[in-house]
């Protein structure tokens, strides 16, 4: 268990610095209207899992290492015979994170593996739900410094979802920006 007086620096950027510049500019008249970050939701799909069981296991090691939390493993719900599904068949792994460990991983993402990707423009300043949730996917997991290179003999895409209890687009993505997001112009 991590130490209870270990303050994640982006928690404390978003207590001194965030909530303000959000109730600043929308006006909001109760602290508690003010939009914060809930939790991040790592996936990975493991589409080689039909041929080679494996393969899910290594996934999730991988984004278990990522997360620095243990990551569950899904299956299939039913069987899809065009694709060789079964039922109950490992297909994919994903892990939630809350608390310290989404702020932790959240800096990670911002300031290493982002400017990682190769290609990288920004983020798309589009990919919101309408309430208020970014989702951006990542077509290599190697860009996590946790990920021994030498090590992969396989690379596999990840999605990233960051769920926010903002009200609409314009107040998530103004979140996101505070805490330095790199949407594209």
């Amino acid at each position: 268990m991590a130490d209870a007086t270990f303050t994640p620096r982006l928690k404390a950027h978003y207590k001194d610095v965030v909530r303000g510049q959000l109730q600043e500019k929308f006006n909001y008249t109760n602290p508690m209207m003010i939009p914060s970050i809930e939790k991040i939701v790592l996936n990975m799909g493991v589409g080689e899992a039909v041929a080679d069981s494996k393969k899910v296991r290594i996934a999730s090691e991988d984004l278990s290492l990522i997360a620095g939390q243990k990551a569950v493993i899904t299956r299939a719900r039913k069987s899809i015979a065009t694709f060789k599904v079964r039922e109950d068949m490992p297909l994919g792994t994903k892990v939630t994170l809350r608390r310290n460990q989404m702020f932790e991983f959240m800096d990670r993402l911002i300031t290493i593996a982002l400017p990682r990707v190769r290609d990288f423009r920004g983020l798309n300043p589009k990919s919101f739900d309408g309430r208020g949730n970014y989702a951006l996917g990542l077509k290599e997991h190697i860009v996590f410094p946790e990920i021994d290179y030498d090590k992969v003999d396989q690379m596999w895409g990840m999605d990233i979802v960051v769920c926010t209890n903002a009200k609409t687009d314009d107040e998530a993505r103004e979140l996101l920006r505070a805490f330095n997001f790199p949407f594209r112009k």
